[in-house]
């Protein structure tokens, strides 16, 4: 069972950093597609803008109200989208879900910023949180994708 240092040692100096700097945040004025996600277990909320061109992401927009661990992941999430596919942001999402799982290693490039997410593999209770924005994203692309 874990205990309260392990608990201090999930919310390091990293992953505060990382929730103090989100990039994106903020609403797009035109986007292609929105999805919000909630997560019934904590309460966060990530709402997800986006614009997709030739199936590429080309504009970002985020609402995040989470938890440190919810803002650092869509503080990596948002870094390691910019420009990316389809495709990769799927990967990235089911790499980040086998991961939490401990079913596999922490995601390929350009979403191995997730690699400071490792302690979370213990507490089941907080992974909602962590892959509210990256679902949110690949949901959105998914949506714009189907629009163009």
């Amino acid at each position: 069972m874990s205990n309260d240092s392990d608990l201090i040692k999930l919310y390091s100096g990293r992953i505060l950093a990382l929730a103090a700097d989100i990039p994106h945040l903020g609403r797009l004025d035109a986007p292609d597609a929105t999805v919000t996600r909630r997560s019934p277990l904590c309460g966060s909320t990530v709402t997800v803008d986006v614009q997709v061109k030739e199936g590429h992401l080309t504009a970002l927009g985020q609402d995040v109200k989470a938890c440190a661990l919810g803002q650092a992941a869509a503080a990596i999430t948002g870094a390691a989208s910019e420009g990316a596919s389809l495709a990769a942001v799927q990967l990235g999402r089911d790499q980040l879900k086998a991961m939490l799982k401990g079913q596999g290693g922490v995601p390929d490039a350009p979403f191995d910023g997730f690699e400071v997410l490792t302690p979370a593999v213990e507490y089941k209770n907080r992974h909602a949180s962590i892959l509210l924005s990256i679902e949110a994203l690949a949901e959105a692309m998914e949506s714009a994708q189907d629009v163009t």
